[in-house]
């Protein structure tokens, strides 16, 4: 069953809970669902539930946008105390740590702080009509909540610099070719492709995928030790056990 939403802010992040996993919608059409802080809260809520109650996370926009960036209005109003805050920064943290994957199916508009909340995700997909870039320095800031580590994590540095650095749009076709984006659906498909990988995703152990994650995100000082670590409890795990047998009488039938 799904159930609706609204933030303590007023402003509204739509969220339909099922049993595997969960959709929130970033819903201010008037302002192009751009991030202010009643959905920095709405999102610290919804991290707190999925930290407590791990299952997949899909993040998208509605009205044909997914973020067309952080509230300028609010930004404009912000002050050295309030960069030191970091707080989109560490919303994005937040959820790029969720126990369970995260996916982004991005429509239209993913600009500076929307951007960042995209490269937050495990996977991005997309619709033809993406635009995505960080244009922070064009109005006299950084990209601060992601992009100066996220997305050369993605995209390598040098694609990353120049895009940074010249705070270039892309759209979609670009975005693929660099791995920015997995894969590009039409708008009515969107959703339907999130649940797609979200269906794949819940077919595998759920222990392992969660092991998976936590090692995929450690530094690489970690490895191979965090590996054997996770692979050890593993091991011993009876969904190991159960789905190995099952695997290999299905293969000596």
């Amino acid at each position: 069953m799904g159930d609706d939403t609204t933030n303590p802010g007023g402003e509204t992040l739509r969220i339909e809970r099922l049993d595997d996993r969960v959709v929130a919608t970033l819903d201010r059409p008037e302002k192009r669902n751009a991030i202010d802080q009643a959905t920095i809260d709405a999102l610290h809520a919804l991290c707190a539930e999925l930290e407590a109650d791990p299952r997949i996370l899909i993040l998208t926009g509605a009205g044909g946008v997914f973020a067309s960036g952080a509230d300028i209005a609010q930004l404009r109003d912000r002050r050295a105390h309030d960069a030191k805050r970091g707080i989109n920064a560490n919303a994005f943290i937040r959820i790029a740590d969720l126990p369970m994957p995260v996916i982004a199916a991005l429509d239209g508009y993913a600009l500076g702080g929307g951007a960042e909340l995209a490269y937050a995700a495990d996977i991005r997909i997309a619709t033809p009509s993406l635009k995505i870039g960080n244009p922070e320095t064009g109005l006299g800031i950084i990209a601060a909540a992601g992009a100066s580590w996220r997305l050369k994590e993605i995209v390598g540095d040098a694609r990353a610099a120049e895009l940074l650095l010249t705070g270039r749009t892309i759209d979609a076709a670009e975005a693929l070719s660099i791995g920015l984006v997995s894969s590009v659906h039409p708008a009515a498909e969107l959703l339907p492709a999130a649940h797609a990988i979200a269906d794949r995703i819940a077919r595998n152990d759920r222990a392992a995928t969660m092991a998976t994650k936590r090692v995929f995100r450690a530094p690489r000082s970690a490895h191979p030790a965090v590996d054997l670590d996770e692979q050890a409890v593993l091991f011993e795990s009876p969904e190991k056990m159960r789905r190995m047998t099952e695997f290999l009488e299905k293969r000596s039938k």
